[in-house]
């Protein structure tokens, strides 16, 4: 693995000091480059050839105000992305400082049998299909005895839809792992899963109600969180034509505000760059947005978090977890218990994933390049003000990139991971693993302190496999 003080991804060649030109974008290329120049290149939008129009966004940054839907259309649209990057590493240093989190997890697939045929998906198979797989308990099993004697703190579990397994089959799954691997947090099923279960369940046509029922026995069988995927982008039309089938986001919102009352955490994405334009990526963000104030709004009564209007819902408090020191008198981020138990959930981390056409349906379309996924994380830290962690998945922008991207918004790299199925980069097989010797120099070769976590963001003691929550702070 070559860092990026090896290497520099997207090369720039006209200059914003040379006439007062913001950075035009020439060719994406791997070429050599010394890593402090990198970092000089990523500042120097602010210094010189800066887009005017962003001056109002400026202050609003510098003194803690919530954005409105207009200035994240300017985010994306302007050609001065260096001065949006560099806003955003301004805001990841106030939450977060040197600190980079990664975690040491295993994910398990447990089956890519699923009754929808997404277009921009290239994991679903039919039953018959060549590729087809679904795991047995047993299967199962030795991934989390492997987990566990690889020293892992995380199962991240999702799969297809699967027509006929059965409830017991989910919640079974779950306490097996439970059983035999008490100290692993399950991160399992995304929010079309959880409707898949509420419908095989025969509880889909309780609704919310229905949603909130399974995931309590889920939760009483031994999930710890819900990750995030299935999100994809919250608009009609863009699901009609991408992911016709497939939960609409007012469902998946449901959803994770069912996981959030009963006390679980969970992760938000969005999958951009195939058929949706940027202002339903903006709405996307907002209903985001909106959902964590309502999920904070108790934490930051009692915490003494000042709240102010959000600027595109006049009625509604806006709960900013971005600002300047001063802002806060007490604890500027939630936090969750030594114990891992909470009455009340929220989303932890937001994860940009772009969209990768190979092999899928819409595999005519190019795809977001590199610059476009700097100007996503971003625009997703600005915009996203109380969500307290942003993650730049390696698996699906590779490890250089994202070392790129903790300089741009990210606090997070994610983990080892061992497998992943769903999608990744061109040329990369299904074992995708890391060590964590690799993903430690590469948040140091970005300019940042490593610190391993577990899922709810709890540092973690490790002595070679065996690791403890540090409850110390």
């Amino acid at each position: 693995m070559t860092g990026l003080s090896g290497h520099i991804l997207v090369v720039i060649l006209r200059s914003v000091t040379e006439g007062g030109e913001t950075w035009s974008l020439t060719r994406k290329d791997r070429v050599p480059y010394p890593m402090a120049m990198t970092t000089q290149f990523l500042q120097a939008g602010t210094v010189a050839g800066c887009d005017p129009r962003l001056t109002p966004i400026i202050q609003k940054v510098e003194s803690g105000e919530r954005l409105s839907s207009a200035d994240g259309m300017l985010l994306l649209e302007t050609q001065d992305v260096w001065t949006v990057c560099s806003l955003a590493d301004q805001v990841r240093r106030r939450m977060h400082g040197l600190t980079t989190w990664y975690n040491v997890n295993k994910h398990i697939n447990y089956s890519n049998i699923c009754a929808l045929s997404c277009t921009f998906c290239a994991f679903h198979r039919k039953k018959d299909q060549d590729g087809a797989y679904e795991h047995s308990m047993e299967d199962i099993r030795r991934e989390a005895l492997a987990a566990v004697e690889a020293g892992a703190t995380e199962l991240h579990i999702v799969g297809g839809l699967h027509p006929w397994l059965k409830f017991d089959y989910y919640t079974d799954m779950m306490s097996m792992i439970r059983e035999i691997a008490p100290t692993l947090h399950i991160k399992a099923f995304t929010a079309v899963e959880i409707v898949h279960l509420a419908r095989i369940s025969k509880r889909g046509r309780d609704g919310y109600e229905g949603i909130l029922s399974v995931l309590r026995d889920l939760k009483e069988a031994g999930l710890g969180s819900l990750p995030g995927g299935g999100a994809e982008v919250f608009d009609d039309r863009v699901h009609d034509e991408a992911f016709k089938g497939k939960i609409r986001g007012d469902v998946w919102l449901d959803v994770h505000r069912a996981a959030h009352a009963i006390g679980l955490n969970s992760n938000a994405t969005m999958l951009y760059g195939h058929v949706e334009r940027i202002e339903e990526r903006v709405r996307h963000m907002l209903l985001l947005r909106r959902q964590q104030d309502l999920a904070l709004a108790s934490w930051a009564d009692s915490n003494g978090i000042i709240t102010s209007l959000d600027p595109d819902e006049q009625s509604a408090d806006a709960i900013v977890l971005t600002g300047p020191e001063e802002n806060y008198s007490g604890p500027r981020l939630p936090v969750t218990s030594p114990d891992g138990v909470g009455e009340q959930g929220w989303f932890q981390t937001i994860v940009p994933l772009p969209f990768i056409p190979d092999n899928s349906e819409l595999e005519h379309l190019p795809g977001p390049i590199g610059l476009e996924n700097l100007r996503m994380i971003a625009v997703m830290r600005l915009m996203l003000d109380n969500i307290p962690h942003m993650k730049a998945f390696w698996i699906m922008h590779t490890l250089d990139m994202a070392q790129f991207m903790l300089q741009n918004g990210a606090n997070d790299i994610d983990g080892t991971v061992v497998w992943y199925d769903i999608t990744k980069v061109e040329g990369a097989g299904t074992h995708q693993e890391t060590s964590v010797k690799d993903l430690k120099r590469a948040i140091r070769e970005a300019g940042f302190i490593p610190a391993e976590r577990d899922t709810l963001y709890r540092p973690v003691i490790r002595d070679g496999r065996s690791w403890t929550i540090d409850s110390s702070g």
